[in-house]
């Protein structure tokens, strides 16, 4: 078998018509490349060369040339690819992460992730929590974000930053008239519409309104049109309630349990991709500066 770097040797001797500008160009000896050149004359049987001058090529010569030019670019390609896969320049990122973080933090952290990283591909899944802990489970994704549960074995979770869980109701509703902070017993005649992100709340007042509820919507954009409707209030993270629209309104709770922590998850004993290390390594610093420039509390 003759070695890539050889045929290396090989390409750049004929290229050149001499062993001496071949051999500075590849930073070797003279009389190491005309090693190289005999061992592959020795190994093939024939000669590549008219003469020792190098100046010109038999056709043996020839045919090795332009088959060798093409291994190693494909070769020299290849490796490029690789190196970029391995330095996280290039590969797929696959994302999970519950709607009001990807929309209100991810855009600007892919921002500033992609920026000099042309060949990134981003695969993103906009669900909710559990489905989001799930994907990750499953290695349907590499990364995912979401609200920290103590349900969730085989995975690692990082903790980012944490938003207070607010009251959306009607803008016309009277609860909107009710001075803040709002308690349990002020939602008492209120139907409460549940979703994924009051599903861990362990407060007794908020049990006893799960008790009295009908509904439980896991989309935000039909649990919104729900509150719209007048069916009910819920709860959702202040993250989520950035761009209600302007028929509906939020109530602080006095409750200082009613909080939500997100965090970054991944499945436990698995090694990430370079891209999604990459990423899960740059995340922190900049999803806790984003939340805190929208009022929440970011976590070290």
């Amino acid at each position: 078998m003759i070695r890539l770097e050889a045929l290396r040797a090989f390409v750049e001797v004929a290229g050149h018509g001499n062993i001496k500008d071949a051999a500075d160009k590849l930073c070797r000896t003279p009389s190491a490349l005309s090693m190289t050149l005999k061992q592959i004359e020795d190994r093939l049987g024939c000669a590549l060369f008219e003469t020792d001058r190098k100046a010109s090529l038999t056709a043996m010569g020839r045919f090795l040339y332009d088959h060798s030019i093409l291994l190693l670019r494909d070769y020299d390609r290849a490796m490029d690819l690789v190196e970029a896969q391995a330095k996280a320049r290039s590969g797929k990122l696959r994302l999970a992460s519950v709607p009001s973080v990807a929309a209100m933090l991810l855009p600007q952290v892919l921002q500033g992730f992609l920026a000099g990283r042309p060949d990134v591909e981003i695969d993103l899944v906009d669900t909710d929590s559990t489905d989001v802990r799930h994907l990750v489970e499953t290695g349907q994704v590499d990364l995912g974000l979401a609200g920290l549960s103590d349900e969730a074995p085989g995975l690692i979770a990082e903790p980012l930053f944490r938003d207070p869980l607010l009251v959306v109701c009607r803008a016309d509703s009277p609860l909107s008239r009710q001075a803040e902070p709002l308690s349990w017993p002020d939602l008492a005649a209120e139907t409460m519409i549940l979703n994924e992100a009051t599903r861990a709340l362990p407060a007794p007042g908020f049990q006893a309104l799960v008790a009295a509820s009908r509904f439980s919507v896991r989309n935000v954009t039909s649990l919104i049109a729900m509150v719209q409707a007048g069916l009910g209030v819920t709860l959702l993270p202040a993250l989520a309630t950035v761009a209600l629209p302007g028929t509906l309104g939020t109530r602080r709770l006095a409750d200082p349990a009613c909080l939500r922590t997100v965090g970054l998850y991944r499945r436990e004993g698995r090694v990430l991709s370079p891209v999604a290390e990459a990423f899960r390594s740059g995340l922190g610093p900049a999803a806790r500066r984003i939340a805190e420039q929208l009022g929440l509390e970011g976590i070290e």
